[in-house]
């Protein structure tokens, strides 16, 4: 908890908590069930309490927005080759030592957050710059919870999609209502050991795997998942084999699965970057395991990168980072060899974005572009 000082007048009531006995109201949006006096914000920082109510202080207020390839949420089997318009907010609920993306989620918002926008700008962006989706990224959605469901409204009301990209630590009443109005989630699973949650992100596995379980079985809601490899934290073959088992057995072979190289960052700069072959060796073991739809990220592995007709072995999309170099399937999703579905969400031809990455300014909607 933080006793930082919460602005009235840009602050937002919220729901998702209650009065205790003792004078303290606690926060039930997430499993932290932050518990704070008057003036104290949560673990988060984004969260907190004026008065006799919960505030949130980002909202209308980004990190920062750019169009990026749909593939770098990511997600490989939901409107492949398209943009997507990302943003983020300030904040996180989980204490991640290995962050990849530490400056904005452990950052103080007013330190951040330089570009406003209301849920209506944020959609009529995505139209004028031919996104199909916008995604909630760069740090946890479930933190600007109601930022993020007033965005997906105005975007679905100009045909617009809504994507997720969450460690899904929330609890259930928030998450159903936040999954309502999502149209894709790619969810981290960090690890498959209590043990790993504890130390390493300071939450805990068993409502991850509840929220996995949830939107797969509950909602329409488009699921992938991704697993940052860490050297000697997460990367066993044992760890590797309960974790793709699991996902097989509970949600189904047709769930993808990303496994990602870890960066030294943040508190752990003395641990060394993931090497490929372990990429290699988590994709097999997860193949071996059942799974369909496995994948490796932040290397260059054009294989372990594009995807596969799981009965006849057809490559069905190719590609080399993020630019799509094969595409066969049909018009209805089907291998175009031996007519098998491929699970997804696709469109009857694919997006041809590539790897380009065009920083956005709302404001003034004055872009520049960059390569990756």
């Amino acid at each position: 908890m933080s006793d930082t000082a919460i602005d009235p007048a840009t602050a937002r009531p919220v729901g998702y908590w209650h009065p205790l006995e003792d004078g303290r109201v606690q926060c039930d949006l997430c499993p932290r069930f932050c518990k704070l006096h008057d003036g104290q914000r949560g673990l988060c920082f984004v969260r907190g309490r004026v008065g006799d109510t919960m505030v949130l202080t980002t909202y209308g207020r980004s990190s920062g927005f750019c169009v990026d390839p749909i593939e770098k949420k990511p997600l490989n089997h939901f409107l492949p080759g398209t943009p997507i318009l990302s943003f983020g907010t300030a904040g996180c609920n989980l204490a991640c030592k290995f962050c990849q993306n530490w400056d904005i989620s452990k950052s103080r918002e007013f330190d951040t957050l330089a570009d406003q926008a209301t849920p209506e700008m944020i959609a009529q962006a995505a139209q004028k710059l031919n996104c199909k989706s916008v995604a909630y990224t760069y740090n946890d959605p479930v933190i600007f919870h109601e930022y993020a469901i007033d965005v997906a409204k105005a975007c679905h009301a100009v045909g617009i999609k809504s994507v997720a990209v969450t460690a899904g630590y929330v609890t259930p009443e928030p998450r159903k209502e936040f999954y309502a109005h999502m149209d894709a989630a790619n969810v981290d699973l960090k690890g498959f050991t209590e043990e790993f949650y504890h130390k390493l992100t300071g939450g805990h596995l068993a409502p991850v795997l509840d929220t996995l379980q949830y939107l797969q079985h509950e909602t329409r809601v488009w699921l992938e998942i991704t697993t940052l490899l860490i050297p000697g934290q997460n990367d066993s073959d044992q760890e590797l084999t309960q974790l793709s088992k699991w996902i097989a057995e509970k949600l189904g072979p047709d769930v993808p699965l990303h496994f990602s190289a870890f960066h030294p960052d943040y508190k752990m700069m003395d641990v060394p970057p993931t090497p490929a072959t372990t990429l290699t060796r988590a994709r097999k073991i997860a193949l071996a395991n059942g799974l369909r739809y496995v994948y490796t990220g932040n290397v260059h592995d054009p294989q372990g990168g594009s995807t596969y007709c799981h009965s006849c072995g057809n490559k069905l999309i190719g590609r080399d980072w993020y630019v799509l170099s094969d595409w066969n399937l049909t018009t209805d999703g089907k291998c175009n060899q031996c007519g098998t579905t491929c699970a997804g969400v696709f469109d009857a031809k694919p997006g041809t974005w590539g790897a380009r990455r065009l920083p956005v300014r709302l404001s003034d909607m004055v872009v520049s572009t960059a390569k990756i």
